[in-house]
């Protein structure tokens, strides 16, 4: 047996012994309309028709309707926004300005989002025994998890893993180190917490690659807790087997560097044509071959990823409808992003009624290139509570 059949048995193994038993997310207070935002790009380039063009596509084709922002920088006036002033003798915010705004922001909206969390759960602070704490837009020490510790309640003792600058894909990646926690040691109960801000590194800029960030980054927190499946009475998203890949030849395709005015961003526009060239082997791989599930959590890292998975699988409108709401409603939030559509998923399924277990698949891209993808399966309450009653009586 080789290594990769051997990780892949253990995986098969380990499937199904977590479930997310609580997920919680939050937004910061500023609203922003893409018609604004876009007043004030179009404001800065004025000067620039071909960049005014290019942003005029960007903005209209992005799938985004609103974003919420932590910077009330952003409500201003063309003229008096730093972060895309018309101004060109202003100077932009600077790197350190920029995470001074982090650390004073993201602490209390990751804090809301994983009390949101606990409580849909039905767990006291002292009952988690991990915390896994994902952000790519800022960092600062003592780390996001310290604080949150202390502000939550949580015990000093904690395990603590923190994931960095590890881009989109790092929220799914932070819900799959969770689920082998758990499924080696059923006591275990993992808090997960994502925190980005994307905004606060929007740049005054005509570049192409400035103009992506403008048109669909948003700011947001969400959070999940992940428990033994054997040991809950509230149903949720049952964990299966998962795995990451780096795609060949794309290295370069979605870069993030810290520059003297915040984090440059680079996108690719050929992300879509590389999933649609490399993710049906890996669904193929994920699924062992089987028939495609009924539900699909695509992390919308834009409206041409979406609509790649989309066409790639032949998926129809109602099951990508999770995704591009998310994307509509709140633009992509990196890391936080996936578990605000699966949150969004779960709120359907049970206004819905639904009684059956259904399965699913989880998608997240990254720098690298990077996929992660994970099967689940929605485990309705009522299953939940007649599993357990049949544990319980001795079976």
């Amino acid at each position: 047996m080789n290594g990769g059949e051997l990780l892949t048995m253990v995986s098969e193994l380990d499937a199904g012994k977590a479930l997310i038993q609580g997920i919680g997310t939050a937004l910061p207070p500023y609203r922003l309309c893409q018609d604004d935002v876009f007043a004030k790009i179009e404001a800065s380039l004025r000067e620039d028709p071909h960049a005014l063009r290019w942003a005029k596509r960007i903005f209209k084709q992005c799938g985004v309707q609103i974003r919420y922002t932590c910077e009330e920088d952003f409500l201003k006036p063309a003229d008096q926004c730093t972060y895309l002033s018309t101004d060109k003798q202003q100077a932009a915010p600077s790197t350190s300005r920029r995470m001074e705004v982090y650390r004073r922001e993201s602490v209390p909206l990751a804090e809301r989002a994983a009390e949101e969390a606990m409580r849909d759960a039905g767990t006291e602070a002292p009952g988690i025994t991990h915390i896994l704490t994902v952000s790519c837009t800022g960092q600062f020490l003592p780390g996001l998890d310290t604080v949150l510790i202390h502000r939550l309640g949580l015990s000093p003792r904690i395990q603590r893993i923190p994931l960095t600058f590890q881009g989109c894909a790092a929220g799914l990646r932070a819900i799959q180190l969770a689920q082998g926690i758990v499924s080696s040691d059923p006591g275990a109960k993992v808090l997960v917490v994502c925190v980005e801000l994307c905004t606060i590194h929007l740049q005054p800029s005509g570049s192409r690659e400035a103009l992506f960030g403008a048109s669909f980054f948003g700011d947001g927190a969400s959070a999940c807790v992940v428990g033994s499946s054997h040991a809950n009475l509230q149903g949720g998203f049952r964990l299966g087997g998962g795995h990451s890949v780096l795609l060949p030849d794309s290295a370069d395709e979605m870069i993030w560097e810290v520059g003297d005015t915040g984090f440059d961003l680079f996108l690719s526009p050929n992300i879509p044509k590389l999933l649609r060239a490399f993710l049906q082997d890996e669904v193929d791989r994920l699924l062992g071959g089987g028939p495609l599930p009924p539900l699909w959590a695509i992390h919308p890292g834009g409206r041409g990823i979406v609509d790649a998975v989309q066409d790639l699988f032949a998926l129809d409108d109602s099951q990508t409808g999770f995704s591009r709401n998310v994307l509509r409603d709140f633009g992509n939030l990196s890391s936080a992003t996936l578990l605000f559509v699966l949150k969004g998923m779960r709120e359907h399924l049970r206004k819905e009624k639904e009684e059956s277990e259904r399965s699913g698949v989880a998608l997240a891209f990254g720098p690298g290139l990077t996929a992660e993808l994970l099967r689940f399966t929605y485990v309705p309450t009522g299953i939940a509570e007649r599993q357990m009653s049949y544990e319980y009586a001795g079976h």
